[in-house]
């Protein structure tokens, strides 16, 4: 009887044991069958942005160079000595400063002789003169001949006439007196002395001394071809305004270094015709020219970037430069539609604005534009836009970088 329970309870042992595996078996199967199981992958994120719209202004971008609103060089009109020089070279002087003085007293000497004969030919005339009224007086009592008045009276005419060559020589003699005291007729700067004191100078023909710059304001002279000449005209013309001398048409300058367009002038002169081996129109800006520590900020010589502004967009597309593309030598942005299927859309480009492109074709206001991630963003795919505004995306960039 012993003997039957203990068979009868390794039999229910053993069952029991073979259960849990079979159990444990089932369940690992079940487990491995579920991690086998293919999950598809949630849609790539990408970063999008709607267009900004907003004004942009149109400009025509030239290249020119600068030149001294005025320029004059000093030479020595008289011959002489150089005495003195009476500036420092590359000085800022003032209208009518003296500059140099050439040996004064030889033409101080011809002045007073000038003088001299002007007061030696008005005692003759005026004795002449006398002597010819007398002579009338006389004439009218028969006390004298007509051939006798008719001399005293060429006698006055002719001393009335050396008196004013006399007077002639006088003022010449002044005049070149004068040149000997040689002054600014500007105020402006001026370059180095070209003469030393000591130096004979004026003899034979006029030596150059120095020149003298008027740096401020200063020109800047560009051209302009005649496709964007005729283009101009055609705005004006629409605008109404074919005549804009009561209104300067504002021009903006930098030079190289410089970033943007610090300086702010405007068009005072254009050519009365275009040059027709260039094909291009001549332009004259003028701009302010700060000095600072006596060095001007724009030099005559140097070479400028010049900018005209041409039309004004109202409603013009702008999308972060970062999302542009190009393919094939045309660009594309990257749109996600309704349904956030990725589309490769042909844009047409405009101008830039910071770090904003405007948009000219292929692209809506309301359309978003992937900015970031488009390594994700393959055409026809579904992704996960998330949206955000181009202020954030310009941080994003800057963060970045």
């Amino acid at each position: 009887m012993c003997m039957t329970n203990r068979i009868r309870h390794e039999f229910s042992t053993s069952l029991a044991a073979w259960a849990w595996l079979i159990s444990l078996v089932l369940l690992v199967a079940a487990c491995s069958s579920q991690e086998n199981k293919y999950v598809p992958p949630p849609p790539p994120e990408v970063n999008v942005t709607r267009p900004i719209q907003k004004a942009v202004t149109e400009y025509l971008d030239l290249t020119g160079n600068l030149q001294a609103y005025e320029k004059v060089d000093l030479v020595a009109r008289v011959e002489g000595f150089l005495k003195s020089i009476e500036f420092k070279d590359g000085d800022v002087v003032d209208k009518g400063q003296l500059l140099f003085v050439i040996e004064p007293q030889p033409y101080e000497a011809r002045v007073q002789l000038a003088q001299a004969n002007v007061e030696q030919q008005k005692a003759t005339m005026d004795r002449a003169q006398q002597e010819y009224a007398r002579q009338l007086r006389l004439i009218k009592q028969n006390a004298t001949s007509q051939s006798e008045v008719e001399k005293w009276q060429s006698e006055s005419d002719a001393a009335k006439a050396a008196l004013n060559q006399a007077q002639a020589n006088l003022k010449l003699a002044q005049i070149n007196l004068g040149y000997t005291r040689i002054t600014a007729p500007f105020k402006g700067r001026i370059g180095r002395r070209l003469e030393d004191p000591g130096n004979l100078v004026g003899s034979g023909s006029p030596t150059k001394l120095a020149t003298l710059y008027r740096l401020d304001p200063i020109y800047a002279y560009f051209t302009l071809n005649e496709r964007d000449l005729a283009r101009l005209l055609a705005q004006t013309w629409q605008a109404g305004e074919p005549n804009r001398r009561d209104k300067p048409v504002p021009v903006f300058l930098s030079i190289e270094g410089e970033k943007g367009y610090p300086y702010e002038g405007y068009i005072d002169f254009a050519s009365t015709e275009v040059d027709q081996t260039t094909g291009t129109l001549l332009l004259r800006g003028v701009f302010p020219n700060p000095v600072m520590n006596n060095v001007p900020a724009l030099l005559p010589g140097m070479y400028a970037a010049v900018r005209i502004p041409v039309a004004v967009d109202k409603k013009a597309l702008l999308i972060p430069e970062v999302a542009l593309g190009i393919n094939q030598g045309r660009h594309y942005v990257l749109v996600v539609n309704n349904e956030n299927v990725v589309e490769q859309r042909t844009v047409q480009l405009g101008r830039q604005v910071d770090d904003l492109r405007v948009i000219e074709e292929g692209l809506k206001k309301e359309e978003r534009v992937v900015v970031y991630g488009a390594q994700r963003a393959r055409p026809g795919a579904k992704v996960t836009p998330v949206e955000s505004s181009n202020e954030k995306q310009t941080e994003k960039k800057e963060d970045a970088s």
